[in-house]
């Protein structure tokens, strides 16, 4: 079985945080990935009241963040500065960062490493950002390669999210030429493959949702057992024991009916 991660965000301090002690103590999860909002250093006391073992993620793009732009890399380093302290105060086992969007790889690589952060992990991306959402086309840390090497320059681990992966996997699979028409079972061959490719990086640990369309580029963090994913093949790729955080959506702000519902299913699917 694995350690489950119930994901939060450092402002989740109302309705999800007495939840969150609630469903601890049923034993429904195992640890929490809190997401640092910038500025949010007001909330770190509360969230040391608990506990409960936490996996921090650093902000991404979508709050400033955005390690392969070296013109980012005075904001990168404050908004860093602010998720040390929390994984410092919170004892945190990993920090997760994300690449960042457009720019170079190398950059993002060498700006980890300048942080010289032992807890630090590399997280896979989809190959294209959200439109109208992240304010930019592509992302860094896609693939095996540029993964690679941002962790053989950083000295980090890494965090393998399989709903990125998939993503990825279709936006190079639409540019690969096939002689052929394309078959469903060709492509879904295709897209399993290349998240055991990432397998050889071996992962610290994993993220996991679903996904509503299977030939999507873009991420969409459905409920388990709700969109178009072989849970089957996924699962059998994940070791026991691994810490597994479920990144799926919150239908509600005042409970974690969802996340119970998610649970509940992994635990009769398996």
């Amino acid at each position: 079985m694995y350690k489950k991660g119930l994901k939060l965000w450092s402002v989740n301090t109302d309705f999800y945080y007495d939840e969150a002690i609630k469903l601890y103590d049923e034993e429904m999860y195992d640890y929490i990935e809190l997401y640092v909002v910038p500025e949010s250093l007001d909330t770190l006391k509360k969230w040391q009241k608990l506990k409960i073992p936490f996996i921090i993620h650093n902000a991404h793009f979508a709050q400033g963040f955005n390690l392969a732009k070296q013109e980012k890399s005075d904001r990168n380093r404050e908004i860093y500065e602010q998720t040390k302290q929390f994984a410092d105060k919170l004892n945190a086992q990993h920090i997760i960062f994300h690449g960042g969007i457009d720019g170079d790889i190398r950059e993002t690589a060498i700006q980890l490493a300048l942080f010289n952060e032992p807890r630090a992990l590399i997280e896979n991306k989809p190959f294209v950002a959200l439109p109208n959402r992240m304010g930019g086309e592509f992302c860094r840390g896609y693939n095996i390669e540029e993964i690679k090497t941002v962790m053989d320059t950083a000295g980090c681990g890494f965090c393998l999210d399989f709903g990125h992966a998939i993503c990825a996997a279709n936006s190079l699979f639409d540019k690969t030429p096939h002689p052929n028409p394309i078959l469903q079972e060709t492509r879904e061959q295709f897209l399993y493959n290349y998240c055991e490719q990432f397998l050889k990086l071996k992962p610290n640990m994993f993220h996991l949702t679903d996904l509503n369309d299977i030939k999507s580029p873009y991420d969409s963090h459905l409920h388990l057992g709700t969109g178009q994913l072989d849970f089957r093949k996924i699962f059998d790729m994940i070791p026991d024991k691994s810490y597994v955080t479920f990144e799926t959506v919150k239908n509600s702000k005042e409970n974690l009916d969802d996340f119970i519902e998610d649970m509940e299913w992994l635990n009769n699917f398996q």
